[in-house]
């Protein structure tokens, strides 16, 4: 099996596994409570949190744990709104589900909701959210890299527009962190949200980045955890593993980063050679290791299909519009045209592919495209 879907899921580090296993067999006490048995997860709650700061420029107190990039997203979505206060959330039209759903959730509850839409390019333009943002903004969430075509947002000049019409800012990370450099301080970011299996960490884990002073509600409702702001007893082990994946991640991003080009290199530089037609969405900079192709005349199901077939894994945009044969929202949002949006797969390596595999992947697609022609 030749496993391609990075951006969806990522391979379990084996390192990450050996570092959360005490905590599922030996090391199993509630950090919460005060007796001594509890001491090495408290520790171990500290230990990761610090870690996870560090990796993204933050402090300790502004990290808090989630169950993943979705949760977090609500927690910023639905968190800083305030009864009665219904100013605007501007968001792109091109954002993951998580965001857009939670935006259709609270319209209904009378928060007014506008979208900036992306350049063909596939960026959200600076000047276009200048066009829709005004002083009556509550908050503006622009993922930082988008999930189908791989592109990486202008944040830190998005940030500051928000800013400058007294609007908090969340960015949607969960496709950056442990892939690109980030420093949420230099950005300016007042929340930024995270899931740790999208940089080979375990699912149902995550955190939110809160900046210190930027005002929003508690999501969960119970004890004390997480400064008060996230009631449930800690998944140590999950956290535990969370912080060992993020700072193995950060320590080889260069060195990964580069690999991930070549491989991309490898595919493109083999369907260039051939005669099939076919774009890729999405300009410079992208994250390492994303392609968005679309193949003129055909269906992105069926590539999937004879591509799963032939022991390769892709997808055909996002994750949670695998099922659907319609275009995505992220391919109309750019523009793309509906003869290439409908023949488009998302090919997303990671640090576990070869050189090998891209090859082999080249090579079914160009096998597939000739089978088609005759």
């Amino acid at each position: 099996m030749i496993y391609a879907d990075n951006a969806a899921t990522t391979k379990l580090d084996s390192d990450v596994f050996e570092a959360m296993k005490p905590f599922f067999m030996e090391e199993y006490g509630n950090a919460s409570q005060p007796y001594s048995f509890s001491r090495v997860t408290k520790k171990a709650l500290k230990d990761a949190r610090a870690t996870i700061a560090d990796c993204i420029g933050a402090l300790s107190e502004e990290i808090y744990f989630t169950s993943g990039g979705t949760e977090s997203d609500n927690w910023v979505i639905k968190g800083t709104m305030s009864y009665g206060d219904h100013r605007v959330v501007v968001t792109s039209a091109f954002e993951h589900h998580a965001v857009l759903h939670a935006c259709e959730h609270i319209k209904q509850f009378g928060y007014p909701i506008k979208y900036v839409y992306p350049i063909k390019a596939g960026f959200v333009n600076p000047e276009n959210l200048r066009s829709v943002i005004t002083d009556q903004t509550k908050l503006v969430s622009v993922m930082m890299v988008n999930n189908e075509i791989g592109t990486i947002q202008p944040i830190k000049e998005l940030c500051s527009l928000a800013h400058e019409h007294g609007a908090l800012f969340h960015t949607d990370a969960v496709q950056a962190v442990g892939h690109i450099p980030i420093n949420v301080h230099e950005l300016g970011v007042d929340f930024l949200s995270s899931s740790a299996h999208k940089f080979n960490g375990p699912k149902g884990i995550g955190f939110l980045y809160i900046c210190k002073g930027a005002e929003i509600e508690s999501f969960f409702d119970g004890g004390t955890q997480e400064f008060g702001m996230r009631a449930g007893t800690e998944n140590i082990a999950s956290i535990v593993g969370m912080a060992v994946a993020l700072k193995k991640n950060c320590s080889q991003m260069e060195e990964i980063g580069t690999y991930l080009l070549e491989l991309e290199n490898i595919i493109l530089g083999a369907l260039d050679a051939s005669s099939i037609v076919y774009r890729r969405n999405g300009e410079r900079p992208h994250i390492p290791g994303n392609l968005s192709l679309s193949f003129k005349g055909f269906e992105g199901e069926m590539l999937l299909h004879r591509l799963d077939l032939m022991g390769i894994m892709v997808s055909t945009g996002s994750a949670c519009d695998s099922k659907n044969t319609r275009i995505s929202h992220v391919l109309r949002a750019i523009g793309v045209d509906e003869a290439y949006a409908l023949g488009t797969i998302r090919i997303s390596l990671g640090k576990d592919n070869t050189r090998e595999e891209a090859k082999k992947i080249a090579e079914a697609l160009i096998k597939i495209m000739s089978m088609h022609e005759n």
